[in-house]
């Protein structure tokens, strides 16, 4: 039997090794990693190729959400099953636009999590049942005449929403040019160029519109300069 490979994406220790655990008494599901971070778990995602990533949202350096969409650029024939103690209609529709196939809540079953795996894998959609039915709601809603408006985080690019994220979480242009690996003008033009965007020109600002739109959680601590 061939086995499905997963992995687990999570920042706490001690949930990657309850999914591990659970996961392993399903002979058809294989975990092939763990990541921490969402920056691990694109990087992962780009050497494993592993068929399903369980992904969480809030995790530091890059939350789940823009690893998804990075993951599903790089690696499109990867299947995203976003898994969150959190079910924010917010996250939902961020989760629906970045191309996520799932939406768990951590209170799920093991039998449940092990089932919406099989079902990603397949090419289907799967919800936790309070998701989906908000999910099919949302739907019948997009199908009437749209807002002339967008939200304004829209307007960022991938490398924008990685630096705001270092900024909420309170780093300096030094420490996130040597996270991301580029120069700390480079890091100042992004940082010029999303306050520009959103129209917010103070680190606090930046913090609660990071907070407001799920790039990280309230719980986060921050150092405001």
């Amino acid at each position: 039997m061939k086995r499905i490979t997963v992995l687990l994406a999570d920042d706490h220790r001690v949930v990657r090794e309850g999914f591990r655990s659970l996961l392993k008494h399903e002979p058809d599901l294989e975990v092939v990693g763990e990541a921490e971070t969402g920056r691990e778990a694109v990087q992962l995602t780009r050497k494993l190729r592993p068929e399903v990533i369980v992904m969480d949202i809030a995790m530091p350096l890059l939350n789940g959400l823009e690893a998804t969409r990075q993951i599903r650029k790089d690696v499109p024939g990867t299947k995203v099953l976003i898994l969150s103690a959190h079910s924010d209609d917010a996250y939902i529709e961020q989760m629906a636009a970045l191309g996520a196939s799932g939406f768990l809540i951590k209170q799920s079953s093991a039998h449940e999590l092990a089932t919406a795996i099989r079902e990603v894998k397949k090419g289907k959609s799967f919800f936790s049942p309070s998701v989906g039915k908000r999910v099919r709601d949302r739907s019948r809603e997009s199908r009437q005449p749209a807002a002339s408006s967008s939200k304004k985080s829209n307007q960022l690019s991938s490398r924008e929403t990685e630096v705001l994220q270092l900024i909420a979480e309170g780093k300096a242009n030094k420490q996130i040019a040597s996270e991301l690996g580029v120069s700390f003008k480079t890091v100042d033009k992004h940082r010029q160029h999303l306050m520009s965007k959103l129209n917010i020109h103070d680190v606090a600002g930046l913090t609660r519109y990071a907070i407001r739109e799920g790039i990280i959680e309230s719980s986060v601590r921050m150092t405001i300069t």
